[in-house]
């Protein structure tokens, strides 16, 4: 970015921000997609919404991959835990409405 103002150079990486943002915001929506389906199958199988022991796993798992991204390990469990909170309601949600069903 050599010769840039710095204005073009915060337009740049501004720019990259946002690209990163929207590609996140696809992500998640995929994850979701997925917990979704995993969500019914709970439902129909009568299993319970949340996994502590696989929940564990994954924080161990993202901890270790977040601290060979540099990223700081806690804020990669606080986003895992609070994405989980919300799949876990999804989950609840499923399970009440295919007894509803039934």
């Amino acid at each position: 970015m050599s010769g840039l103002t710095p204005e073009e150079r915060l337009g740049r990486l501004r720019s990259s921000i946002d690209n990163i943002d929207a590609a996140l915001v696809h992500m998640l929506a995929e994850r979701f997609r997925c917990t979704q389906e995993v969500g019914q199958l709970k439902a129909d199988f009568d299993m319970p919404p949340s996994d502590p022991a696989r929940e564990a796993r994954q924080i161990a798992r993202l901890r270790s991959l977040a601290e060979d991204a540099h990223l700081d390990p806690e804020f990669a469990e606080k986003w895992f835990n609070f994405v989980v909170a919300e799949v876990i309601q999804h989950h609840t949600a499923i399970a009440a409405d295919s007894r509803d069903e039934a």
